[in-house]
């Protein structure tokens, strides 16, 4: 898993340490370096199908906003240096922008999408409400080499200490309502109508619904969604879910199970293996809520924790 980040950090001790030790010296101790934010590599999932892009050897350099006016942008024209003087495969301008030097501030508000206080070391909870999922596990993945001054560590084990109590909450009810709505609702109402289309939409919703609620359960930021799955299998160390997850995405839609058949708000139609699996994933999710002490198990539709779970103001 960590093959490409073991890559980054040889190139860092063998050559960029020289760099900076060398031709920086007196600013060494204020310079973070690692790997981390877009790009698979990031998160030692790459392989030979996505190094068609945005592959190569380099490391991020990050510092104060104030150090980058004192010597960062000489900095980052001695390491552009030093990256195109070795040999290395498919290093792109897109990658060239997600390497190298950049502020700390500008890392974090970058992938966030907001203006991140880095120099206090703080969020909102209006700024937590804001972020994508995905991104903060972006903000949060690869390693840190170095960071003698702490301020790029400080705000990345911020994000790492997960949300605020009611945010998570909120978020929990949010995905809650999402799958309940999809799943247990919305599918059945699609096939009934025989509209195959809206029904795959239904699937494809409540499948990201569940995989969130698993992480947000286990107080884990998912990756970005092509990578969502793969995170997951890696979490879900006993299996059963994600094994329901993956019967779920492969089991083909019977159109033939609604033949004749009414809709009925209180009835499920277990004739759809699809209805079956949606049913026992929300079981599953169920015991999560339960054992996180969130709930009393009252039945699996999910929807009727929903206020149950949201914060009380």
């Amino acid at each position: 898993m960590t093959n490409v980040i073991d890559k980054n950090r040889r190139f860092y001790e063998e050559y960029v340490k020289d760099l900076i030790h060398t031709r920086f010296g007196e600013y060494e101790d204020r310079i973070a370096v690692g790997i981390a934010g877009e790009g698979s590599d990031c998160f030692g999932y790459d392989d030979e199908i996505s190094r068609d892009h945005d592959f190569g050897t380099g490391v991020c350099l990050w510092v104060t906003e104030e150090d980058m006016h004192r010597f960062g942008y000489q900095l980052s024209i001695a390491y552009h240096e030093l990256a195109d003087s070795k040999e290395r495969s498919y290093y792109t301008d897109r990658l060239r922008e997600r390497r190298g030097v950049q502020t700390i501030h500008e890392f974090y508000s970058d992938i966030l999408h907001i203006n991140c206080d880095t120099e206090h070391c703080t969020m909102s909870e209006d700024d937590w409400l804001k972020l994508d999922h995905s991104c903060l596990k972006t903000a949060v993945n690869g390693e840190v080499f170095r960071d003698d001054l702490g301020q790029f560590t400080a705000f990345r084990n911020l994000l790492l200490g997960y949300y605020p109590e009611r945010v998570w909450r909120m978020r929990i009810a949010e995905q809650l309502h999402a799958y309940a709505s999809a799943m247990q609702v919305n599918y059945a109402r699609c096939m009934t109508r025989n509209d195959i289309v809206a029904a795959e939409l239904c699937r494809a919703k409540g499948i990201a619904s569940a995989m969130e609620l698993f992480f947000l359960l286990k107080r884990e930021y998912p990756p970005y969604y092509k990578w969502t799955w793969r995170a997951l299998t890696d979490l879900d160390e006993e299996g059963a879910f994600s094994d329901k997850i993956r019967e779920m995405a492969e089991e083909k839609i019977n159109p033939d199970a609604w033949i004749g058949t009414r809709y009925l708000p209180n009835r499920q139609n277990y004739k759809d293996r699809i209805v079956s699996l949606s049913e026992e994933i929300a079981s599953l999710l169920e015991e999560q809520l339960a054992e996180t002490k969130l709930i009393r198990i009252r039945g699996r539709y999910l929807e009727t924790y929903v206020n149950d779970i949201l914060p009380k103001r």
